[in-house]
């Protein structure tokens, strides 16, 4: 029988690591959203009340405000947390990233995080520009001799072939985030490509985007909500990280979590390719082939025009 936690949530193992982490996680970027402070902490208490413990955030979300609400939904909860944050250099040195964990920390209301990890790798020369001498790479190892984080990652949702060139420096990683989700199983797949380095590597594997980062494909009734995160669940990851807006949409995914069941191989493969009918042609998946889904600090950073200029 898998492992679970008092409230029923499944518990897994976080690579090498040697934490146990829920199964789903909490994703921090639609806090900001909601309008509501009150209801945004609100949610935050009842996903912790439930079991769900793994929180998920980044420097940038909404200029910091979903790191504050964050913050003060675990101030006094903070032991009860597997907490999570990403740092946005985008190939800025070591010195803006320490300056941004220390943002993070203060904003969170904490003196560590579980899991900081290096976030938005989407651009092509990203990982030369990590790894470059002053980069961000030497601040994760210097976070780490502070005693100021625990665990190190990074994240992208573009290209699996930029995530296997940063895996490529064989820099000991003990998280990596990616999108996966059915229709990623047969395009332009982080499940194909980089699942197999991360389990050669025992680099733990963070899902996100089970939906397709907008629910464009439940909504277009190409599956439902229900399968879409039951998919994910089943690929061999740590935890999947799942936004929600309301008490209806934790409910929902709580209702999966606990009940969780693998789907078979021959289930996947089916999914899969109903999934391919829909949306090979990456419909389903802006994030992979637009840079609508790039944030605007990467976008400067790189050169690239603003939201604003593109709208003209």
């Amino acid at each position: 029988m898998s492992k679970q936690n008092s409230a029923g949530i499944p518990l897994r193992p976080l690579g090498r690591t040697g934490v146990d982490v829920t199964a789903i996680g909490l994703g921090g970027y639609h806090l900001g959203i909601l309008k509501d402070d009150e209801e945004a902490v609100r949610l935050v208490h009842e996903a912790i009340d439930a079991g769900i413990t793994f929180m998920d955030n980044a420097w940038e979300y909404h200029d910091g405000r979903s790191e504050e609400l964050m913050g003060r939904a675990i101030a006094d909860r903070r032991q009860d947390v597997f907490l999570m944050s990403k740092v946005c250099t985008h190939g800025r040195d070591r010195h803006e990233a320490m300056r941004q964990l220390e943002d993070s920390l203060r904003r969170l209301k904490t003196d560590y995080l579980d899991l900081w990890q290096v976030h938005e790798v989407v651009y092509e020369n990203d990982p030369e520009l990590h790894f470059a001498p002053g980069g961000v790479i030497e601040a994760l190892e210097q976070a780490k001799q502070q005693g100021k984080v625990r665990y190190v990652g990074f994240t992208g949702h573009k290209s699996a072939e930029i995530h296997l060139k940063m895996l490529a420096y064989e820099y000991p990683f003990d998280a990596c985030q990616m999108p996966l989700n059915a229709l990623d199983g047969t395009f332009r797949s982080f499940e194909q490509k980089v699942l197999p380095e991360l389990e050669r590597q025992s680099i733990a594997a963070i899902g996100m985007k089970s939906m397709g980062g907008s629910g464009a494909m439940v909504k277009a009734g190409v599956l439902t909500a229900e399968e879409a995160l039951r998919y994910a669940m089943s690929l061999p990851v740590a935890t999947t990280i799942s936004g929600f807006l309301s008490s209806a949409t934790l409910q929902q995914n709580l209702a999966v979590a606990r009940n969780f069941q693998p789907m078979t191989a021959d289930e996947m493969q089916a999914l899969r390719m109903r999934c391919a009918k829909a949306g090979g042609d990456g419909r389903y998946e802006l994030y992979k082939v637009t840079a609508k889904h790039e944030g605007p600090i990467g976008r400067a950073q790189h050169g690239f025009p603003t939201f604003e200029e593109v709208r003209g």
